[in-house]
């Protein structure tokens, strides 16, 4: 049983099945959202107006971010261990500014329970992706990968710690990829506004109110 389950655990947290599922999961939470009305927008506009701006703010940071870390691991993951730059303050990045932008899209919807939906589910699921890829660098980079390990933080990233290299090759047809799959959180921007103006002008009905 151990063994199904964890075959289950490699196939999900491979990068293609990762982008899938995020997305799959994104739709589910926004169809459910769509039948929703922000407390804060109907009795604290202003409030409610803060929190977009909250999330728009993070939406553009976990882009951003994401776009900055594969400059440095773009064509060159499982190859090197990649410890300069955002790698430098932390050993998963990728994976913080993705938290970033998924608890950014969630403040999109001027509440307060989205995001903590969005939290969850990213803790729960890439707890399992952020182990496996620890295993399989200790396996690739073992001692270099140990004292890495040692020094920089596995998630929160510690800007204290924070180097940069004088030059990096790019590999400009691998990046443009990476940049690809980070540029889609700003999209979830356009998503939230057609589907808030539908919801105003009455073509979609609300049946909840939501915190």
């Amino acid at each position: 049983m151990e063994n199904k389950n964890m075959k289950l655990i490699d196939k999900l947290v491979k990068p293609r099945n990762r982008i899938v599922l995020s997305r799959i999961v994104s739709v589910i939470i926004i169809i459910f959202w769509i039948n929703t009305k922000s407390y804060w927008q109907i009795h604290y506009p202003v409030f409610a107006s803060l929190l977009f701006m909250v999330g728009v703010f993070m939406l553009a940071m976990g882009s951003l971010g994401r776009m900055w870390c594969s400059l440095y691991i773009a064509g060159y993951k499982n190859k090197k261990l990649v410890t300069a730059g955002p790698y430098s303050m932390t050993r998963n990045p990728l994976y913080f500014f993705s938290m970033l932008g998924f608890i950014g899209f969630g403040f999109l919807t001027k509440t307060f329970l989205f995001p903590m939906i969005f939290l969850l589910i990213f803790i729960l699921y890439y707890r399992n992706v952020i182990k496996k890829e620890e295993k399989d660098l200790l396996s690739l980079f073992e001692k270099e990968y140990k004292e890495y390990q040692k020094n920089v933080p596995l998630f929160i990233p510690k800007l204290s710690l924070f180097y940069d290299l004088d030059s990096y090759t790019v590999k400009p047809k691998i990046y443009f990829n990476h940049i690809k799959s980070a540029i889609w959180f700003i999209w979830l921007i356009g998503i939230v506004y057609v589907i808030e103006t539908f919801q105003n002008t009455g073509y979609l009905s609300t049946w909840s109110i939501v915190f």
